[in-house]
């Protein structure tokens, strides 16, 4: 690495550097992982790539490179060629760091910019519910942003621009925030189209948190959803088809248990009018028994009496 403070004279020529185009800020919790997109000039394409470690550029510390070992228990890092990025990931996190995105140059000072990753045991000040999201092509996606810090709110193509509070479109495809709900932001994206691939970052306050998209070929056989999908309080989509058949099933064995119970309690009742029928026809028959027989012992008790009976 070539230390030079005309390093910072640099950083202009490397497109996307402005504070509106990249993460510069990243909230983590103590123990997880978290990948951040670096962008570097195309004439650095076959440049060596690393991350470096510390608060100073002239004194920081390789952390990770492409062109020795590169994936540790600590730091990972790959190359995206076509888009002139490389992807960073900070494993089993444990402290406040400060770190560089930097290309190698032969003949010069090396070129980069720097960010800042901050570790908290508690609920991080912006985070995601996955930084991969899969989207289909004329589909859409939604990316929950929470967060518990305050300030503006964006969401930001890495290197391209930006959509604030309300909607907007970025390289053709439309995006709409909703912020309606408490601690959290909807970003709902429409009509993907295979140039939305790419990373993106969510904007809240002074923090950034990235989230990359891949858009694929939707697989045969599958509708591809064209419709804002519906929100519960912004923190996921739901399609209201996959409602339609659990409901359906739902009520079915409702209306069955009620003609059951019907049948049921219509049985008891005639099960019932029967018993008492045959009781009472029992009691009949055993009193008439009982006068039969007390009329004949009368009537021999009378013939004894009278001498009639030998």
């Amino acid at each position: 690495m070539a230390f030079s403070l005309s390093f910072l004279l640099v950083l202009t020529l490397i497109p996307g550097t402005g504070s509106t185009s990249r993460a510069k800020k990243v909230s983590v919790k103590t123990g997880a992982s978290v990948s951040v997109p670096c962008l570097y000039s195309p004439q650095y394409r076959d440049n060596v790539k690393y991350l470096c470690e510390g608060y100073e550029w002239f004194s920081c510390s390789y952390a990770v490179k492409t062109n020795t070992q590169q994936s540790s228990e600590k730091y990972s890092i790959s190359v995206d060629k076509n888009k002139n990025i490389f992807t960073v990931t900070m494993k089993q996190t444990n402290t406040n760091s400060d770190y560089w995105c930097a290309v190698e140059i032969d003949y010069g000072p090396d070129d980069g910019y720097d960010f800042h990753l901050s570790v908290t045991s508690g609920t991080p000040s912006l985070y995601v519910d996955s930084q991969e999201v899969t989207g289909f092509i004329g589909g859409n996606t939604t990316i929950n942003c929470h967060y518990r810090t305050s300030g503006g709110m964006k969401w930001c193509k890495l290197g391209s621009t930006c959509v604030t509070e309300g909607s907007g479109s970025i390289d053709g495809t439309s995006v709409t925030m909703n912020t309606r709900a408490d601690n959290v932001f909807s970003v709902i994206m429409t009509d993907l189209r295979p140039e939305s691939s790419g990373w993106y970052y969510c904007v809240r306050g002074d923090f950034q948190m990235p989230v990359h998209l891949t858009v694929a070929v939707k697989p045969a056989g599958e509708r591809v959803t064209n419709f804002a999908p519906f929100t519960f309080c912004c923190r996921s989509s739901v399609d209201l088809t996959n409602f339609i058949i659990p409901l359906s099933l739902l009520i079915f064995i409702v209306i069955v248990a009620l003609i059951a119970w019907l049948i049921l309690r219509h049985s008891k009742s005639g099960f019932s009018l029967t018993l008492n029928t045959l009781k009472t026809d029992f009691l009949s028959q055993v009193q008439n028994q009982r006068f039969i027989f007390t009329r004949a012992r009368e009537s021999r008790f009378h013939k004894i009496k009278t001498g009639e009976f030998k």
